[in-house]
């Protein structure tokens, strides 16, 4: 199915919340919105930008605003998925389709079009993992410089799969075996599981 099959499957798909959908979905249609399909959702953009998501779950549906942290909220109705977690998204749920203010829902997008219009954004911050390297790594690198710069030219990930591959196990004698059988690879410049992604 192209996306607008899967659109229209799932707005078409039996549930308490068809009626309650079918009107966010006239609201929304009724913007600028473009309407797409992505993370098997319909979503919402302006200018290819993520606005609005819309869902059905288990005890309620409703609708989520991607930067929903600028909206006034002055009604107060907005919900935060994971207080001091979430930074950015906000959502409205609905547990009935007569819970549905076509006004006060047209009012949340508009604004919400409106700041994506205006650029406001939290973009997604990842923390930078930091990959603590074993000490038996370390004391192979310090008696073999080659060695260390070889691990050094490996991404950050393949540095990490040997870094928790190695210092993983609890015995010593275990973690200087699989660093024996480790160095000839690090030296070539290959990953761990490097063997198993073509498979």
């Amino acid at each position: 199915m192209d996306k607008a099959e899967k659109l229209e499957a799932y707005y078409k798909k039996e549930s308490p919340f068809k009626e309650g959908l079918k009107r966010i979905r006239q609201i929304l249609n009724e913007t600028e919105l473009k309407e797409d399909w992505k993370w098997s959702f319909p979503c919402y953009t302006v200018n290819e930008k993520n606005v609005i998501g819309v869902g059905s779950f288990k005890n309620h549906f409703g609708i989520w605003f991607f930067q929903g942290s600028f909206l006034k909220d002055k009604e107060g109705i907005l919900r935060n998925a994971q207080e001091g977690k979430t930074k950015a998204l906000r959502s409205l749920h609905y547990e009935s389709p007569s819970d549905i203010d076509p006004s006060i829902i047209r009012a949340y997008v508009l604004e919400a079009i409106a700041n994506s219009h205006a650029g406001k954004e939290i973009k997604p911050t990842r923390a930078k993992k930091v990959t603590a390297i074993p000490e038996e790594l370390k004391h192979a690198f310090k008696n073999d410089k080659v060695l260390g710069n070889a691990f050094k030219e490996l991404t950050p990930g393949k540095q990490r799969e040997y870094a928790t591959h190695i210092g993983g196990a609890k015995q010593e004698a275990t973690r200087l075996r699989r660093l024996e059988k480790c160095i000839p690879m690090i030296m070539s410049g290959k990953g761990l599981n490097d063997k198993y992604k073509n498979c």
